[in-house]
């Protein structure tokens, strides 16, 4: 309250624009109040009134359509309505930058320009641009397997509980559909990935419109700034893009959809994001562009992204920053699924964007092995912007989950958190788009065979039991219902566990394997 009083006191507030009067205590947000006292400067997000009208993209057939109508929708838009600002910036060589999937400009400087730029009517607010401390899952022991040319021995048990071999037994493995990693990163030549990455022929790489780093001013990473190819700074990204497509040819089958291709984004510094890291790879996923910078090409873009941050009003991030952002990607085809975050067991936890928005396919943690959520999984009803809305919208395995991680090329981990869970749904997607042709990029109708082909679990904890329900929203994906299979029996108990794994818990039993399918022999489901 001091603080807004404090903006309410300035000669800035008041000031009659076009005829009107202008409140900027109410269109600058407390963080850059806070963060620009004392004559200090910080980066803000100065975001304009205006935004691009991409319904139309609704009636378009194809991916590469809508994606080509948002792209440059979004990008007229921000041409058209930017250019005053931008000249002002230039004219006073202020440091800034422009983006387009969120008409917005990021701007470094203080609190006189924060309010200057606030006095005018096409700015609708002013925003931080805090660093994001995210709590990501922490690694168990690492043990390194090197890969053999030989049959399967296991299936990762959460891969099984899914009934992804089944799907994989039809003939439809993620064929044709590219998935996409927003995190810290990914260990491109690991066994389990590098087979998978589009970047790479089976001979030479390329890194072109398949990698972006938008971590330009760390210090001490272990990766640098800028990288050029594709590098995990810590192992989550690593991780998680294993869940969704590892396999590496030999004894370790650790992807729901291993006949996906897979490209990257690192947002996160060692699991310190912001809100500019993460729009920044959103652009990028919406229209890759080269190593370095250069056009963006909207018909590179994946179908899947998976994002395991978070983006909390508690560190200053703004609850709707993000948002245009999320609504993009969904209108030009691509699923944006989102980890629902490791903040349960209570009601009402899922308060960080993305996972709170609509547009976002939000995912919960169940033990795995067990039709049971996991503590740590965050649950609804969505109270923080008065929605109400139920949340997650769907759940999968997160607990003891075994990937791959950066420490080298054979080396894998288990991790336990809602982050485990969101790759296990990002792959099933991939399955899902290879068995049906004509659900590619139909994200709202998607969703919808995804929800109802769930098993579902009653919870009443926090709310009516559903479905769908807070705490297990349509209950735990079944891949093989999905796609239009036979459903058959749980592979693994479903009892009550004694206790619940924590983050650091250890993977449990491995499950028998299935048979890999053959390239042959494809039928419809």
């Amino acid at each position: 309250m001091a603080l807004v009083a404090a903006v309410a006191s300035s000669d800035a507030v008041g000031q009659r624009v076009g005829g009107n009067a202008v409140n900027v205590a109410n269109k600058i947000a407390p963080w850059v109040v806070e963060h620009t006292a004392y004559g200090q400067q910080a980066e803000f997000f100065v975001v304009l009134a205006e935004r691009a009208d991409l319904r139309p993209a609704a009636n378009l057939p194809t991916k590469t359509e809508k994606g080509r109508f948002v792209y440059q929708t979004l990008r007229e838009k921000a041409r058209t309505t930017q250019g005053p600002i931008l000249q002002w910036l230039r004219e006073r060589n202020i440091e800034h930058r422009s983006f387009y999937i969120v008409n917005a400009i990021l701007v470094k400087g203080t609190r006189e320009i924060a309010e200057t730029l606030a006095t005018r009517p096409d700015v609708v607010r002013v925003e931080g641009n805090p660093l994001i401390h995210n709590s990501l899952p922490q690694p168990g022991p690492v043990t390194e397997v090197p890969s053999k040319p030989q049959v399967p021995k296991t299936i990762e048990p959460g891969i099984a509980y899914t009934h992804a071999p089944d799907v994989w037994a039809l003939g439809f493995t993620g064929q044709n559909i590219v998935v996409a990693s927003a995190d810290t990163g990914q260990r491109w030549t690991h066994n389990a990935l590098k087979p998978h990455y589009r970047g790479w022929d089976g001979v030479t790489a390329d890194h072109d419109y398949n990698w972006h780093d938008s971590i330009h001013d760390s210090v001490g990473n272990p990766c640098g700034n800028d990288s050029p190819q594709p590098c995990d700074d810590f192992f989550h990204g690593t991780h998680t893009t294993g869940t969704a497509i590892g396999d590496d040819g030999g004894t370790n089958q650790i992807g729901m959809a291993p006949g996906a291709k897979w490209i990257g984004c690192r947002n996160m510094d060692v699991g310190t994001g912001t809100p500019a890291r993460y729009i920044e790879c959103m652009e990028f996923f919406l229209a890759p562009y080269p190593v370095g910078g250069g056009q963006g090409d909207p018909t590179k873009a994946p179908d899947i992204t998976i994002n395991s941050w978070g983006c909390p009003p508690s560190e200053g991030c703004s609850a709707n920053t993000l948002e245009a952002a999320v609504e993009a990607q969904a209108v030009a085809g691509i699923m944006m699924v989102v980890a629902a975050g490791n903040s349960g067991s209570g009601c009402s936890t899922v308060t960080d964007p993305p996972s709170l928005y609509a547009a976002s396919y939000t995912v919960g943690a169940l033990n795995t092995g067990f039709d049971t959520i996991a503590s740590f999984s965050s649950r609804g009803p969505v109270t923080i912007d008065g929605s109400g809305r139920i949340k997650p919208d769907i759940t999968a395995p997160g607990t003891g989950t075994r990937s791959a991680t950066n420490s080298c090329d054979s080396c894998y981990t288990t991790a336990s958190g809602t982050s485990m869970a969101t790759p296990h749904i990002a792959g099933a997607m991939a399955l899902l788009w290879s068995a049906i042709p004509n659900l590619q990029n139909q994200i709202d109708a998607s969703r919808t065979a995804m929800n109802d082909a769930a098993h579902f679990i009653s919870s009443v904890q926090c709310g009516a039991a559903g479905p769908p329900n807070n705490v297990y929203g349509w209950g735990r994906v079944d891949i093989l219902a999905a796609v239009g299979g036979t459903p058959t029996p749980t592979p693994t108990a479903t009892a009550t566990p004694t206790a619940t794994p924590t983050p650091s818990a250890t993977a449990p039993p491995r499950a028998t394997p299935r048979p890999r399918p053959t390239p042959h022999s494809r039928p419809t489901p």
